[in-house]
């Protein structure tokens, strides 16, 4: 048994008394479980004090099923009769109808603490919704399973917010949720909503998920394993380029390739960089779906040896691959919004281009320890946990 307590946890403990005589809708998909894996739609739906009135589903949907970048429709939930309203891609711009009968609405899901991860930024969306509609929110916390201590990476520049970094964020911000959205709501909410956050207990900033022995959920169909998860900060930069992140296979995020490569030849010019806590390991692999879906690739999988950097080091994949074959690596093409896959991703379009001049890391990076630094320091005043 854990000696976490998550959001949830507290919520159930307190016999869900701050939702009774209202109108509540959950967000939230598999991943929202109790330490006896009851989920909170069962929780709330079975609980004679709370008034269960819609539901509401994020990118992959409600059961956590859909592959990536597929819209969902909204449906009717079959063992309760009630709205299941799809919140991703078009689902945005109905929130107002969306909201209307509610009192309060309630979000509990598990986020992985890396920018490019969608669920946080829904929130924010439904946040600035509740706020325009003067509905209650209330957030569920739940631990940064890659810890609160570590900000990495570059912020999202303002003509690339999207769905994977709506505001100025580093890849890796060392938030959990609930940290997240009082943030947001502070600063970049232009109608504040009413926001409770009910805090984790026994979670400090220093723990990894590894060490809280809370069950891991697969928040989402590529993220099934805590190996994927601590791979992801990087490894997500592989989906703005035509080479496979391992989607399609049992290892997402954990290896690449595409079947122009060689993968002795790889494995042999990453492991000649000497990268710290990282080893490359030579591997064929056929995904199933998604990119070279069917086809022969040849790459690496990335095992971890010790302390690294992930961003870096999956940057360095990337241009070790367009070294080795230049005229086959390609970026993936642009959305209609003119913005590039990778660009939306690295949250700049400055990156793209001195790769393609061949740049060093040193000089690609030279500026995100210092971005970081400073965002570290403005989220410090919404922290909910201590900083140890």
């Amino acid at each position: 048994m854990s000696h976490i307590k998550t959001g949830l946890e507290v919520l159930k403990a307190e016999n869900f008394k701050r939702l009774e005589g209202q109108r509540v809708g959950l967000m939230t998909n598999p991943s929202g479980v109790d330490s006896a894996l009851n989920s909170t739609y069962k929780l709330f739906s079975e609980a004679s004090n709370v008034h269960l009135t819609a539901l509401f589903a994020p990118e992959h949907g409600f059961s956590g099923m859909v592959p990536d970048g597929i819209e969902v429709d909204s449906t009717i939930d079959r063992r309760t009769g009630l709205p299941v309203h799809s919140l991703y891609q078009a689902g945005f711009h109905s929130l107002p109808d969306m909201l209307r009968d509610l009192d309060v609405l309630v979000c509990d899901i598990q986020d992985i603490g890396v920018r490019y991860y969608t669920f946080i930024w829904t929130i924010t969306f439904l946040i600035e919704a509740c706020g325009q509609s003067g509905i209650r929110i209330i957030i569920l916390d739940r631990p940064n399973p890659l810890g609160g201590m570590t900000v990495e990476g570059p912020l999202v520049e303002p003509d690339q917010f999207s769905l994977v970094g709506h505001f100025p964020v580093p890849i890796r911000h060392g938030l959990t949720v609930g940290e997240m959205a009082q943030m947001v709501n502070a600063l970049w909410n232009s109608t504040p909503a009413d926001l409770t956050i009910v805090p984790c207990q026994g979670w400090q900033r220093s723990t990894l998920w590894e060490e809280t022995r809370l069950p891991w959920i697969p928040p989402s169909p590529n993220m099934p394993h805590l190996s994927t998860l601590h791979q992801y900060p990087g490894a997500c930069l592989i989906e703005g380029t035509t080479l496979s992140e391992g989607r399609g296979t049992a290892l997402p995020f954990e290896i690449v390739g595409a079947p122009f490569i060689d993968s002795l030849d790889l494995a042999d010019a990453l492991n000649g960089l000497n990268l710290a806590g990282v080893h490359f390991r030579p591997h064929g692999f056929m995904p199933t779906s998604s990119k070279w879906a069917g086809q022969a690739c040849g790459g690496v999988q990335v095992y971890i040896t010790g302390a690294w950097q992930p961003i870096q080091t999956w940057l360095h994949v990337i241009l070790t691959v367009r070294q080795l074959y230049p005229d086959q690596f390609q970026w993936l093409p642009p959305f209609p919004t003119g913005q590039q896959t990778f660009d939306r991703l690295i949250g700049s379009a400055k990156v793209r281009p001195q790769i393609e001049a061949d740049a060093g890391i040193g000089q690609i990076t030279g500026d995100w320890e210092n971005a970081a630094s400073e965002f570290k320091e403005k989220s410090r005043a919404f922290y909910l946990y201590p900083d140890c």
